[in-house]
């Protein structure tokens, strides 16, 4: 840390110097233009960006399959705009899990492709993202998500467990998407600026963003198992029909007490579902006794289905904690 005085010229402004260090590492001279950002108590001061579009490279020359995909996601997450993979030679399986890779991320496209490269670029105007929409399209996707996962196993019926599993991938988008933003504005403050939301908010976005895609891995461990099983016991399905009505009130809550601009309406439903969680162990137990009397391999996946809805619940209090901290007063 270095301080400065700050000092008055001209009988009405307020100038401060720069440390030379900062200044020499960053480009900026005798009349380069910074950009300065206030936040709350805090000013951030950044050298002016020629361009808004970052561009990176890659040598996946080494890289294949899944570790070539992970490649693609972690560089597109990580913020480049586009994205240069390189190699002596793009191999026919490097193109294919490119392609995966791509599929995978919302308005990315290849644009150019050679044998010995491939460039995929972000499309999307970065300013017309946002977290909010994205992270409310992921509530929506998910507890539907959790809600047809749960119909798919009381009514055995394996079309709408298979669907369940292929909207698994628009919340993974989604989550790209919100990890994108949010490791946007802990790089540039101008990102946080255009957001209209504060680094704090997106962060909180983003932690509960995480929670709900869990929430759909559930699901779609939950239509899985439905798939393998037959019809099961009327009082056991009435039973898991109420333990979910639950799980969705909680998760309704803990998403209405993060986006509630009202502290007081955010304290009070995030309390609400943090409750109701710990109601979810007694309902849970009930079923278990009712399990003990099915064919071992059936008690065994509805077992598993009933931990997957009380994770869910869990998910849902994490949502709420994290409601309750954005709620509170900030020092």
């Amino acid at each position: 840390m270095e301080t400065r005085k700050v000092q008055v010229t001209g009988g009405s402004t307020y100038t401060v110097s720069l440390p030379k260090g900062w200044a020499t590492e960053n480009g900026v001279s005798s009349g380069s233009t910074v950009e300065i950002y206030s936040e709350d108590d805090t000013l951030l001061v950044t050298p002016q960006s020629e361009t808004d579009r970052q561009e990176g490279s890659l040598d996946v020359s080494s890289l294949a399959d899944e570790q070539l995909v992970r490649a693609v996601l972690t560089m597109y997450v990580s913020g480049f705009d586009v994205i240069r993979l390189e190699a002596s030679r793009i191999t026919t399986d490097q193109r294919r899990a490119i392609r995966s890779a791509v599929q995978g991320l919302v308005g990315v496209e290849v644009v150019e492709e050679g044998a010995e490269s491939v460039v995929i670029q972000d499309l999307l105007d970065s300013s017309e993202l946002s977290i909010v929409n994205a992270v409310t399209r992921m509530r929506l996707i998910a507890t539907s998500m959790l809600e047809d996962a749960v119909t798919a196993l009381v009514e055995n019926d394996d079309d709408i467990a298979q669907d369940v599993i292929e909207r698994d991938d628009d919340v993974d988008r989604l989550f790209l998407v919100v990890s994108r933003i949010f490791r946007a504005t802990l790089r540039s403050p101008r990102a946080a600026e255009g957001l209209g939301v504060s680094r704090e908010d997106c962060f909180d976005f983003h932690s509960s963003a995480r929670q709900l895609e869990r929430v759909a891995d559930h699901a779609v461990k939950i239509s899985q198992l439905a798939g393998k099983l037959e019809a099961i016991p009327d009082d056991v399905a009435g039973a898991l029909l109420e333990v979910h009505a639950d799980v969705a009130t909680i998760l309704e809550q803990s998403m209405d007490a993060l986006f509630a601009e009202d502290p007081d309406e955010a304290t009070d439903l995030g309390h609400a579902a943090l409750e109701a969680v710990l109601e979810i162990d007694e309902h849970t137990r009930t079923i278990d006794d009712m399990l003990r009397d099915l064919e071992p391999v059936q008690a065994q996946s509805l077992g598993l289905i009933v931990d997957s809805l009380s994770r869910s619940a869990d998910y849902g209090g994490n949502i709420a904690e994290t409601a309750l901290q954005k709620a509170a007063p900030r020092p």
